[in-house]
């Protein structure tokens, strides 16, 4: 069975409440952790309850009193690191169990009855590699659930686990007593990931990396780990830059107040490109006598026009036509005649202000409108003939339920498929009450594993887990 893959790290960051302190990751996990050690009695009440009264305690007595106050830190910091990597090991040990036996999660094995036929002309063979890959996915998605985290991050925890302990045990064992962090064992395991399967490159660079780790903080340790990496890595350059353009791509993170970050991952020749004539072009523009933007707000101001002419072409009469990318904004009509405040939502953004909204609108060349019941506010029934869905209806569907229902989900719907929670086969109609958007991914563990979906009696979606957990669906984004 292949390993998890680690997925490639995409961060963001944004500048709104700098001069508001506020808890860091690293805090909210050593919250998390410290729970979780509790709740799986690595920690008792009592010390935990100690912990807290240490909290709000105000160091006094002296430099005795601060050297001890800053010894009982460090140990606090030691038990949390220690604390993560056992839940990362725990979390390992459930995929495993899974990958070595899928029934509890998908069934019993329907390739031991003798009369078995597979109804889509499977071998043998590819139906057990299915079993063991819906099994490693139902065990991600509960896990997922349990600890309110996303499927991503648990596939990653189990990922990084995984190689740690086969590839750099050394670091591991540095990680489970507690002397190294989680990002610096998480670092590992993304360059040890990259290396090819050569234990000599696994030993040098297992060696080297714990050394670094005791020593650096994580942001210096990234860079040095980095440099190890290369002197370790049998491969040449060139070989490595072809297999890693592949990954490729340009995606969108939210930000607040209407912002947003657009990020490309590029090889770094072109990138260099782009950003050059995105400084030369704000440049330019700095040196008109009435400029008052910044360099910083002309640098995207010059790439957001950029793009935007990128997408012009020719009409039929020879001249540039601007080709608009389709947007999908949902505005209250009440709120587009100015007449409430209701918020306007961007498709696969969120809230968006007003102002932008009515441009928006103004600039649309189509509208859809989603007609109610003038009383009651309902929608209007819909086809309820046909098994396909019809366009007005996932047009609609869109707004009412517009991510994946799964727990934790939150692909758009448009990338979704529509399932029909009671099978068409088994009378269930077409309509947006027996329709919802469940991703690929979680559309086939419905289907392949033991999750299965419900609907409460007030129409609210619900999901019973293969260790029979009852989970509401997440309620709507915006």
């Amino acid at each position: 069975m292949a390993s998890l893959a680690l997925p490639r790290r995409r961060s963001s960051t944004t500048d709104a409440g700098r001069d508001v302190p506020w808890y860091s990751d690293d805090d909210l996990q050593a919250d998390a952790d410290t729970a979780w050690a509790v709740g799986v009695g690595l920690l008792d009440g009592d010390e935990r309850e100690s912990w807290m009264a240490e909290d709000d305690a105000t160091p006094d007595g002296g430099a005795d009193a601060l050297a001890g106050t800053m010894s009982a830190l460090a140990a606090r910091s030691q038990d949390r690191h220690r604390a993560a990597a056992a839940e990362s090991a725990l979390i390992r040990r459930l995929v495993d169990a899974a990958r070595a036996d899928p029934t509890p999660w998908v069934g019993e094995d329907p390739t031991l009855d003798p009369a078995w036929i597979d109804v889509r002309g499977r071998t043998v063979a590819a139906v057990r590699r299915d079993r063991h890959d819906m099994a490693e996915r139902a065990v991600v998605a509960e896990i997922a659930v349990r600890l309110r985290m996303s499927e991503q991050a648990i596939r990653a925890r189990a990922a990084e686990t995984e190689i740690l302990q086969r590839r750099c045990p050394n670091l591991w064992r540095a990680f489970a007593d507690g002397n190294v962090s989680e990002r610096h064992a998480a670092e590992t395991a993304r360059l040890a990931a990259s290396l090819p399967n050569d234990s000599a490159s696994w030993a040098e660079f297992d060696t080297g990396v714990v050394d670094r780790a005791l020593r650096l903080t994580p942001a210096r340790f990234v860079t040095s780990a980095r440099a190890l990496r290369e002197r370790v890595h049998p491969e040449s350059r060139e070989t490595r830059h072809r297999r890693a353009a592949q990954d490729r791509g340009v995606w969108l993170t939210p930000e607040l107040d209407g912002m947003a970050i657009l990020t490309a991952f590029l090889p770094a020749a072109q990138a260099s490109q782009v950003i050059a004539r995105v400084d030369r072009a704000a440049r330019h523009l700095r040196t008109r006598g009435d400029e008052e933007r910044t360099l910083a707000q002309l640098r995207a101001d010059a790439f957001a026009d950029l793009m935007a002419a990128g997408f012009a072409g020719p009409g039929n009469d020879g001249e540039r036509r601007q080709n608009r990318a389709a947007v999908v904004v949902t505005v209250p009509a009440l709120t587009l005649l100015g007449a409430d405040d209701a918020p306007a939502t961007l498709d696969g953004y969120g809230p968006i202000d007003l102002d932008t909204a009515r441009r928006l609108a103004g600039e649309a060349t189509s509208w859809i409108r989603v007609l109610t019941h003038p009383v009651t506010g309902v929608p209007l029934a819909l086809d309820r003939t046909r098994y396909r869905v019809p366009t007005a209806l996932r047009r609609w569907l869109g707004i009412t339920s517009p991510t994946c229902i799964f727990p934790g989900c939150g692909r758009a719907a448009r990338d979704c498929d529509l399932d029909h929670l009671r099978a068409w086969a088994e009378g269930g109609p077409t309509d947006d009450d027996n329709l919802a958007p469940e991703c690929r991914h979680h559309h086939r563990i419905r289907h392949e594993t033991r999750w299965s979906p419900a609907v409460a009696p007030g129409g609210e979606y619900r999901w019973i887990s293969p260790l029979g957990r009852d989970v509401d669906a997440d309620p709507p984004p915006f």
